[in-house]
């Protein structure tokens, strides 16, 4: 379908990929740094990938220090430790971290590879309205990295009573 003239002035238009974080309201997100999401559960939020993983307290403060990807061997020993702790959350029944100790696997991967992609892992260039920047310019060894956390976030993902327990909290609150 193709776009009106009037379409054609907004900056989507001009560029697609404009990082969403730029329309980014703090009030509309469900996720706030100001909850212990330990003391209250119920409030956590599942949502979509890798959101909230760098508000949600304390957890953020467990697994965030562990999570690395310089090289392929920092990237497997995060995962593998970030992996230990989902286990362990799921072994207590503490769902929101192991959640989180999930989504910090995923941005593993999504991060890596934005490395691998881009040089110094910026996609889009702040000084030229955020126009994507040249993709194929990034580390290969962020790729390795990339690889590591893809493998145990999938692991995590499919575990069969974090696969319950998500869509039983889904059910229970969303």
């Amino acid at each position: 379908m193709a776009k009106s003239k009037t379409d054609r002035g907004s900056p989507e238009a001009e560029h697609p990929e404009r990082p969403s974080y730029l329309d980014f309201d703090a009030k509309e997100y469900p996720w706030k740094k100001e909850i212990d999401y330990k003391q209250h559960p119920e409030l956590y939020r599942v949502g979509k990938g890798e959101q909230g993983v760098l508000i949600c307290q304390p957890y953020k403060s467990i697994i965030g220090p562990l999570w690395r990807f310089k090289d392929p061997g920092i990237a497997m020993e995060s995962a593998q430790a970030i992996y230990k702790l989902f286990l362990d959350f799921i072994s207590i029944g503490d769902f929101v971290g192991a959640d989180l100790a999930r989504k910090y696997l995923q941005m593993g991967y999504t991060r890596a590879r934005r490395y691998a992609n881009y040089k110094g892992g910026k996609k889009y260039d702040k000084q030229h309205d955020y126009l994507p920047l040249e993709r194929g310019t990034g580390e290969e060894q962020k790729a390795e990295a990339a690889k590591i956390f893809y493998t145990y976030w999938k692991r995590a993902e499919d575990y069969p009573v974090y696969k319950k327990a998500k869509a039983d909290w889904k059910k229970s609150y969303g």
